[in-house]
């Protein structure tokens, strides 16, 4: 049995191996490279169906057979993280991240997509996220009198954890400060940080200005 991998062939990338949907794979892959799509872009989508084709081999599915159910066993086998035969576990290690989690998902709901277009498959068994809208989309605007806007789509089948931005520490600010030699980078940096300060006390985010930018001497 030869290993399913990702190869370079004539300028633009493809799987070989052993997988009864290496056929389909590799015709979409030469399907985005007729589009224009970039090589680095086609190997992109050819490693993420990669890790789909390595599910599919190791549960013994064909394309033909994949259900919903199985999208959501190959989401969880990816996030489930590697381990060891006994009780010995790899410790630093864990399942794949949900953003690629998702990318990944976006990949192989395009390969469901052309085996559409092509004939070869009636549906996509690749759920489609919808974004929650609730009752009533909510008017927008100080007095309630625009409309709802353009929808937003791109929902994402596993949930991306929104992490907030690192506070810098206040040795690295008065480093930074002590930089700034000419009165045309202070004011630089002052018109920055009054850009960002403005819409920050608007929100309420309870934000401090310091005056040592404007007033710090060359």
């Amino acid at each position: 049995m030869t290993a399913l991998a990702v190869v370079a062939t004539e300028g633009t990338w493809r799987l070989e191996g052993d997988w009864s949907g290496i056929g389909a794979a590799n015709r979409f892959l030469a399907h985005l490279g007729t589009r224009g799509f970039a090589a680095a872009t086609v190997r992109a989508y050819a490693y993420d169906l990669l890790n789909f084709g390595r599910f599919c081999s190791e549960q013994g599915l064909d394309l033909a057979q994949i259900v919903a159910a199985d999208v959501f066993d190959w989401i969880d086998w990816q996030l489930t993280p590697p381990g060891r035969s006994g009780t010995v576990v790899r410790l630093g290690r864990r399942g794949a991240a949900p953003s690629t989690v998702n990318r990944r998902t976006a990949a192989v709901r395009a390969l469901f997509e052309h085996q559409l277009m092509l004939g070869e498959l009636e549906t996509n068994p690749v759920p489609a996220p919808r974004r929650g809208q609730g009752l009533r989309p909510k008017a927008r605007g100080m007095l309630g009198h625009l409309g709802p806007g353009r929808a937003r789509g791109g929902g994402k089948l596993v949930r991306e954890p929104r992490r907030l931005p690192e506070a810098l520490d206040p040795e690295d600010i008065t480093a930074f400060l002590t930089d700034l030699h000419t009165h045309r980078d202070r004011a630089l940096v002052l018109a920055m940080l009054l850009g960002a300060y403005v819409p920050a006390r608007s929100a309420g985010c309870g934000w401090r200005m310091s005056t040592s930018v404007a007033d710090c001497s060359p």
